[in-house]
């Protein structure tokens, strides 16, 4: 990244410095601690381009295509994994965030059309898997997106998610331009804070890349029960800071994110199950999509 330390593009110059301690308060609705942010991550791998992650090594390290073993590892999330997923939620009750690329809704319109029939939210995840850095024309892409997003659900996405979290300098200025109200790709803090573009602010919403089942399961090998043990462990903590009397107190937000292919295989759906059943026991803990999120923090007045 060859660019000044004073670019107004750079990260660090886009999400002003704020230390914890130091930001307001705030409450959420119903005296709840903690907003927790369920993301289910949906995504179109493309058959003629190298996978996004692999499972199985190719022979002797040479990537070959087509990726045949790799590509059937996500297909079976496809196929299955989603429908356990949906099952896991529509019975309880739990609308969760769909991280979408925007070509699934034609290449999987069953997937998009159930979700959008179970309420849960649509976020932008861009058109293909394919990381932002590659992609020649980010607006067109941008919009791309958004139009397919809304010719299933009938509104257009209010949030964003980069592929693999990817974004170059620009990518905030695009995705404002093009309406977009919220981020999940800046993981810098417990709640919700300004990222500042050339037309006005984004909203950064706390996603998780460590209660995220590709670093946990399928990068760090932890045992499936990790994921549970440690958004647990998380929430505790997160909840007592919220309601105590210290400048760490006030309300948080805690995402944690899944994918069909990965938990929603048979041996890891009954975590994912445990998981929800525990929070939803919680008196402080209340489940809430990224829109509900980005309203009740817009609501507060927080310009942090």
């Amino acid at each position: 990244m060859d660019t000044a330390p004073d670019d107004p593009r750079r990260p660090e110059n886009r999400l002003a410095y704020r230390a914890a301690v130091d930001r307001p308060r705030l409450t959420l609705p119903g005296g709840k601690h903690v907003a927790v942010w369920p993301v289910v991550n949906v995504e179109h791998w493309l058959i003629d381009h190298p996978m996004p992650r692999q499972i199985l090594v190719p022979p002797t390290a040479a990537s070959l295509l087509p990726d045949i073993p790799n590509w059937a590892w996500h297909e079976y999330g496809m196929r299955v994994g989603f429908w356990r997923f949906l099952e896991a939620f529509s019975s309880r009750g739990i609308r969760p965030t769909l991280s979408i690329n925007g070509s699934v809704c034609t290449a999987y319109p069953r997937i998009a059309e159930a979700a959008h029939a179970a309420g849960w939210e649509f976020m932008a995840h861009g058109f293909h898997q394919v990381p932002t850095h590659r992609v020649e024309d980010q607006p067109e892409m941008i919009s791309r997106t958004i139009a397919a997003i809304t010719a299933t659900t009938g509104r257009p996405p209010r949030g964003w998610l980069g592929p693999g979290l990817t974004e170059t300098l620009d990518t905030p200025d695009h995705l404002h331009a093009a309406g977009v109200d919220y981020v999940g790709d800046f993981v810098v803090d417990d709640r919700p804070c300004r990222v500042a573009t050339r037309t006005g602010s984004l909203v950064a919403l706390p996603y998780s890349v460590e209660l995220n089942d590709i670093p946990l399961l399928a990068i760090q090998h932890h045992r499936a029960d990790e994921f549970v043990e440690r958004a647990l462990a998380n929430l505790d903590r997160l909840a007592a800071e919220a309601a105590g009397p210290g400048p760490l107190g006030g309300a948080k937000v805690m995402g944690f994110a899944i994918h069909p292919y990965i938990t929603g295989v048979p041996h890891r759906i009954g975590l994912l199950e445990r998981l929800l059943d525990a929070i939803l026991a919680r008196s402080d803990a209340v489940f809430m999509q990224g829109g509900e999120i980005l309203d009740w923090y817009r609501a507060t007045g927080d310009e942090s």
